[in-house]
């Protein structure tokens, strides 16, 4: 056999070259429309992130329920009120995890009720004692 009957024409190469040039243009097409690396990573972040937000909710959840339901069945035992502390104070727990829950999520302001440093304590004293000595 000859050589030149093995051999592809020119109108089948051009017809490859074609079809391969359009495979490479989708293929570019899909490779700009998937995410980046960095994009990727980023959205595993978030992902994370989102999954350690759930677990610290749930756990104020559930830590609130469960210490408005100790407390309640503490009292029930000291005082013998059975069943009454164990409902009053698993109630207050409950609402108790609901409100921190709504904070930590930052559904509502935080408390204005927080204790003040010992630092700013003395140092407000320190004032006040300033002013006082002053006005005498």
């Amino acid at each position: 056999m000859d050589e030149k009957d093995n051999q592809p024409s020119d109108s089948e190469l051009e017809q490859r070259l074609d079809s391969i040039k359009s495979r490479l243009a989708q293929a570019d097409q899909h490779r700009e429309g998937a995410p980046s690396e960095q994009q990727r990573a980023q959205s595993r972040r978030h992902q994370k992130a989102g999954i350690a937000q759930a677990f610290r909710l749930s756990s104020e959840f559930i830590a609130g329920v469960v210490v408005g339901g100790g407390i309640g069945y503490a009292i029930d035992a000291f005082f013998n009120t059975s069943p009454w502390g164990l409902i009053v104070f698993l109630l207050l727990g409950f609402a108790a995890a609901i409100l921190n829950v709504l904070r930590a999520s930052g559904s509502v302001a935080p408390s204005s009720f927080s204790l003040k440093a010992a630092d700013e304590l003395q140092a407000e004293s320190t004032r006040n004692r300033a002013e006082s000595e002053k006005e005498r």
